[in-house]
């Protein structure tokens, strides 16, 4: 009897590198929560790589609590963004809509990171942060809580 061999399905880059993070488009009173990385002199949305182990979810909380010092609550599906980094390695990162559970009086986050946080105006955020797919992001996320802030408001 001629033992089977097992076979294992494989996708053609089920072995290639992906870079994964996660972040949040976090939305309060008409505004979104940016951050500057002095690193790169951008502006952008709080994001991080994911920790062994932990969920898009956990590391999208985690890294918006690091990077702003605010605790959210994710308020909808994922936003994938993708693009090419260092050594044409993909990057993929979900970004979430959140909501502060509560906002603190001060923002501040990791200092060997960010060196500065703000609250934009969420029109503003779509024109002016660093990059294309991150303005996408905020634009996409942003839709609900603005249908929620005009229906309040009218």
């Amino acid at each position: 009897m001629k033992t089977r061999r097992r076979h294992r399905e494989r996708g053609r880059y089920s072995n290639a590198p992906v870079d994964r993070a996660a972040g949040g488009v976090v939305c309060h009173e008409g505004a979104v929560l940016v951050v500057h990385r002095p690193r790169y002199d951008d502006w952008s949305l709080p994001k991080g790589h994911l920790d062994p182990g932990e969920s898009w979810e956990e590391a999208a909380l985690r890294e918006v609590r690091e990077e702003t010092g605010v605790r959210c609550v994710i308020t909808s599906a994922p936003y994938p963004v993708s693009y090419l980094i260092s050594n044409q390695i993909p990057k993929l990162v979900l970004f979430y809509s959140m909501a502060p559970t509560k906002v603190p009086k001060r923002l501040a986050g990791d200092p060997s990171e960010v060196d500065e946080v703000a609250w934009w105006d969420i029109a503003d955020a779509v024109r002016a942060l660093s990059y294309e797919s991150e303005r996408e992001a905020c634009s996409v996320l942003t839709i609900p809580h603005l249908r929620r802030t005009a229906s309040a408001a009218g």
